[in-house]
Formats: C-alpha cells, structure tokens, sequence
C-alpha cells in the first residue's frame, strides 16, 4: 500500500471512530473503513483524503462487493458505516440515504430482510449448550446466563458484571424492571422487564460471588475486545452458530417477555411495543420486534 493509501486509510478509520455508537458498532465500522481502503487501493483509486471522494468511488465499491457475492443486508450495513464516516467529515450531501446515485435503491441494495436470521434458543437447547459452556468457562456461563433472562447483547453480558450488585439490590426490593447501562449500543441506557426472576436472581448470586473472586469480572480478560471474543469463542466452540448464535438468546427472552406482558393486561402491540423497549429498540418499534424476533 502506497503512502497516500496508508494515510487514506489511516485518516478513515479514525472518522469511524469518532462517529460514535457502541463498542462493537464502532469495532465494525473501522473494519469497514479498512476494507473500503483497501478495496479502492484494487481498483487502482488512487486517494489521500476522505474529502477527494467522490460519487463513483462509493459506486464501484459497492459492485465490486456485489461481484464478491457479499449480501444486500451486509452492504446495507456498510453503506450506513460508510454515511456516519462521510458525515463525521462534513460530506453531508454524498452522506444523504436519500442520494440520487447513492441511495440503497440505486445501489440495488432494497429488499433485503433480516427476518429468519437467528431463531429463538430452546431451554433445552440451552441448557445443552449452557452445560458445555461451564465445563470451559464458568464466569462465560453466568455471563450468558444474564444474557438469557435479560435479553442482553453480547457486549451487555460481557459488562454486565459490573450492575451485578445493583441488580441484586433492585431484585430483592422487589423491582419489576431493571437497569441496563453498560455496553448499550449508542450508549443508551435502558429498563429490561424481569420474566424469570427466580432464574435470575439464582444467577446473579452465583455471578456476584464468582466477579468477587476475579476481579470484578465474569469473562476474565485484560480488555473488552479480548473479554468480548473470549465470550464468543466460547459459545462458538459449544456450538452457538448459525441460527442459534448468542442473539438467539434475545429471540427467546423477546417471546416470554412478550407472553409476559400480554398476561399482565397488555394487547399483543402494546406487548411488542414494552419488548421494543425492554431490548433498547424504543416503543416505536413493535412491528420490527413482531417481524424479527417473534417469528
């Protein structure tokens, strides 16, 4: 790679850091940002700065990902890392989804779904997995277990440890929702409804004494990023994939929380609305809950 292509590339992934979001949304996008360097390095584009980019660039590297079979879904996602780095750099109007050359229709990226993507997890295809996940890693175990009752991302898991006690408090003054802060993607703190609170209070007092005795952590690595790859290694090699990966522990807590709430007095919408908000998605987002996770 030429010097202007390194620093091209250099000056990409700082913006992709600097456009915000969550651990692992930022983690993707200056994978993202590294990938479009390089792709544009194959293309013979030669660029110094973000701000020589220009329309056709974006073009041919969406079809030559396109060539490469890479997915609608998955070049929806790097176009929208692509809009937060051109917006973060002032190029607001190639940054536009609504681009005359540049929007998903144009592309050929519409009519993707995310639907049928993961499926919800079984108790027994859990406890299954659970079993093989503690004979390897007893703090990824409790992590996952959390993740299970709480509907929590990977990233929410493996930070959870340190809300452990707070949650334990709140549990035991009898709350019916509790507080998620870190590891929320955008930064954004949440309340999670409490389906299975005798699970769940069962793991937090195993994953407080275990913290207590590593550290303060669950998933016992130096960083997030290792503690995070550790925890998805781990699943991986018990076999969470495919469709059962750890998201599908979301799908299951998003159906029991939504018979939940319908049996405390809720329609089905205004269940899916409270899930909306119980997985950090807003109570605007019923329908996508409906679509994605309660398939």
């Amino acid at each position: 790679m030429s010097r202007g292509n390194k620093q091209f590339s250099k000056q990409l992934v700082t913006l992709a850091r600097q456009s915000g979001g969550s651990f692992k949304t930022v983690a993707d996008r200056s994978r993202i940002a590294a990938r479009l360097a390089e792709q544009m390095l194959k293309l013979n584009i030669q660029i110094r700065d973000v701000n020589h980019i220009k329309t056709h660039h974006i073009e041919n590297y969406v079809r030559s990902r396109l060539a490469d079979d890479i997915s609608k879904r998955t070049l929806q996602n790097e176009m929208a890392a692509l809009r937060a780095i051109l917006t973060t750099a002032g190029r607001t109007k190639l940054a536009d989804p609504k681009h005359e050359k540049l929007s998903n229709d144009t592309l050929n990226l519409s009519g993707a779904s995310r639907a049928g993507s993961k499926t919800a997890i079984t108790d027994e295809r859990f406890h299954e997995a659970l079993a093989l996940v503690r004979s390897k890693d007893e703090g990824v175990a409790l992590a996952m277990e959390i993740a299970r009752y709480l509907g929590l991302r990977t990233e929410e898991a493996v930070q959870s440890a340190k809300s452990l006690k707070t949650w334990q408090q709140a549990l035991a003054r009898g709350d019916e929702r509790l507080r998620v802060v870190f590891g929320t993607k955008g930064g954004r703190p949440r309340d999670t409804t409490v389906v299975r609170r005798d699970d769940l209070v069962r793991s937090l007092n195993a994953a407080v004494t275990y913290s207590a005795k590593h550290g303060g952590k669950l998933v016992d690595r130096a960083g997030l990023r290792s503690a995070i790859d550790r925890y998805r290694n781990v699943a991986k090699d018990a076999g969470l994939t495919g469709k059962e990966a750890p998201h599908s522990l979301r799908y299951a807590y998003s159906r029991e929380a939504t018979e939940w709430h319908m049996k405390n007095g809720l329609s089905r919408k205004e269940a899916e609305a409270m899930v909306s908000m119980d997985l950090g998605h807003g109570d605007g987002r019923g329908n996508y809950v409906a679509k994605i996770y309660n398939l």
